[in-house]
């Protein structure tokens, strides 16, 4: 098999691309498969590190206001389709597959024109404008979330698969989760909170922390907070202004980023995180209560319909970025935290709306283009 995958941009869309990608190879080791992207996005160092060839073209998401700055980047677009079209004709695939986002307007409408068939894989409860304008073409559409069916009334199929993703539900016992928590410096009484703003952090969500822990609000839950790596040193100065060592702070671990995520999720009681589309998806694997701030500035509010997804079935709570504050957020999680079974109520909701076999599930979908 001959696959195109076109992703660009953050995680949420390169990294189901690689998953599938990897799938592919897993059932087809023979198959040959490429990525296009753009030069700006996590692609040039997600993709060549997975083992895939990288073709770049000059695409970009366009705001609706009127500037200079979205006239040339318009233009810059719509010759990416041609660009696009000298890719494929080199390539020869069988199938493209998008993974939403702007780069897939250029490649599949280069793709229609080729007669070449696409597939488009959805992560989101809300579809995004890519995955709306592709849909009536597309072969078949394959969605992470049941509620992202009825937003799509022009496609000719569409298919809840779910989301790949490379977090997964440990099956640790209780005494294997307090040696863990307990190497990491934490005390096992009291419960844990993992924060955390995506791959870059989140400002609102920081400020937030850095009060709850200033004024030691804290005193009945632990927390292990990945600040973000541009944001990790503002916080560690606004620290050091009140004579604080961000290093040596009890009961709290403050990093720029987590490496060890799918670890640390499975031992932790709540999350409190943005709700992108792989961030709930991941949340929803291991079985975790969550306080969900999404992003406010995200593609048509689509963060929020994520989220509300899980407090629909009380899994989550939902804190809008307006309305939060440092009383509002320790609040929330203490009226959590002093509720054990409540916790682990949420989180078997949580894993009730996961979706199991989700890589086989899309590879048979791709089969059966």
């Amino acid at each position: 098999m001959r696959v195109v995958i076109a992703a660009a941009g953050t995680g949420g869309h390169i990294n189901p691309g690689v998953a599938i990608a990897n799938k592919i190879m897993k059932e087809e080791p023979n198959s040959k498969i490429i990525f296009i992207g753009t030069k700006r996005g996590l692609e040039t160092n997600l993709v060549p590190r997975a083992g895939y060839e990288l073709k770049t073209i000059e695409s970009f998401g366009i705001s609706r206001s009127l500037s200079v700055k979205n006239i040339k980047r318009l233009v810059k677009t719509i010759g990416s389709i041609g660009e696009s079209k000298k890719i494929l004709k080199e390539f020869k695939p069988d199938l493209i597959i998008g993974t939403g986002g702007y780069i897939c307007i250029s490649v599949c409408l280069a793709a229609k024109k080729l007669k070449i068939p696409y597939i488009i894989h959805e992560s989101n409860v809300l579809p995004g404008v890519a995955t709306k304008l592709l849909s009536k073409n597309a072969e078949k559409i394959l969605v992470g979330f049941e509620e992202a069916k009825e937003r799509l009334p022009k496609a000719k199929q569409i298919v809840l698969t779910g989301t790949p993703t490379k977090v997964n539900k440990l099956q640790l016992t209780k005494d294997e989760i307090k040696e863990k928590k307990e190497k990491l410096g934490f005390d096992t009484n009291l419960p844990l909170v993992l924060v955390f703003g995506g791959s870059q952090g989140a400002q609102s969500i920081n400020i937030s922390m850095l009060g709850i822990i200033e004024k030691r609000k804290n005193t009945n839950y632990q927390i292990m907070w990945a600040a973000g790596p541009e944001q990790y040193e503002i916080v560690k100065n606004k620290f050091s202004e009140k004579n604080i060592d961000i290093n040596n702070i009890k009961g709290i671990k403050i990093v720029p980023y987590i490496y060890e995520m799918e670890e640390i999720m499975n031992i932790a009681d709540l999350i409190v995180s943005r709700s992108g589309a792989m961030t709930v998806t991941e949340i929803e694997k291991v079985g975790k209560p969550a306080i969900f701030i999404p992003f406010p500035y995200a593609a048509e509010n689509h963060q929020e319909y994520n989220a509300r997804a899980l407090e629909k079935k009380k899994a989550a709570k939902v804190i809008l970025d307006k309305d939060l504050t440092e009383e509002v957020l320790n609040d929330n999680i203490l009226s959590l935290t002093k509720d054990k079974e409540e916790l682990e109520r949420m989180g078997k909701r949580a894993n009730e709306m996961s979706i199991k076999n989700v890589e086989d599930k899309i590879y048979s979908e791709i089969e059966r283009k």
